[in-house]
C-alpha cells in the first residue's frame, strides 16, 4: 500500500483527506460558482452525502482506487484535489478550490503535485480528466499540465441538473509537461 503522507509543494500541502474534512468541503461546494463546475456534486451539498463520500477515502487509498487530497493553504483546507476511477494503470484526474482560491495558481500547483505522484509513486501510466466546457480556465490548467485535448461530448451535471457540453483530455505518463512554472 501507498503510503498516506502528505504532498508538499512551493505553497500549498496536500494532505490526504478524511472524513472530518467534510465540514470544510460542504462549505465551500455552498457557494455556485464553486459547485457549478462539479459535475457529481449537488447544489446545494448533500450534508449525509458528502460525510459518508468523505468517509470512504481512508479505504478507497487502501484499496488503490482513489488517492484524495485536501488542498492546504496556511494551515487552511481551500479545496481537494483527486485521482479516482483508478482501474487498469489509468485514472480520472479532479480538483476544486474555493473561490477566494482562484486566480494564484493554487490548482495548477496542486494538480502538477498530483500528477507527479500517481504517475511516480503509484506507477499509474495515464490520466483522464474533463471539464465544462464553460470552465475555460480549468482547460488552460489541464493543458500546462501536458493534457491533450481527446474529444468533447455531452455529460450528466448533478450539479446543474442537465446535461453539459464537456471537453475531455488525457495524459501518458512520461509526456512533457509544456509549462513547469506556476
Amino acid at each position: 500500500m501507498i503510503p498516506r503522507t502528505p504532498l508538499t509543494t512551493t505553497r500549498l500541502v496536500l494532505r490526504p483527506s478524511r472524513g472530518a474534512d467534510a465540514a470544510r468541503a460542504i462549505e465551500i461546494q455552498s457557494n455556485w460558482n464553486v459547485t457549478r463546475n462539479l459535475r457529481m456534486a449537488s447544489f446545494l451539498p448533500d450534508r449525509a452525502g458528502t460525510e459518508a463520500w468523505f468517509a470512504g477515502h481512508e479505504q478507497e487509498w487502501r484499496d488503490g482506487t482513489a488517492y484524495r487530497f485536501a488542498i492546504l493553504h496556511n494551515h487552511r483546507m481551500i479545496g481537494l484535489a483527486d485521482v479516482d476511477e483508478i482501474a487498469n494503470s489509468e485514472g480520472s484526474l479532479g480538483y476544486w478550490l474555493e473561490e477566494s482560491a482562484w486566480g494564484n495558481g493554487y490548482a495548477f500547483e496542486a494538480a502538477q503535485a498530483l500528477v507527479s505522484f500517481v504517475f511516480y509513486s503509484v506507477g499509474l501510466r495515464a490520466l483522464f480528466s474533463g471539464h465544462a466546457a464553460d470552465n475555460v480556465n480549468s482547460g488552460r490548467i489541464l493543458t500546462r499540465l501536458g493534457f491533450v485535448h481527446i474529444k468533447g461530448g455531452t455529460t450528466r451535471s448533478k450539479s446543474r441538473g442537465t446535461d453539459i457540453l464537456q471537453r475531455r483530455y488525457r495524459r501518458i505518463r512520461g509526456s512533457p509537461s509544456p509549462s513547469a512554472s506556476v
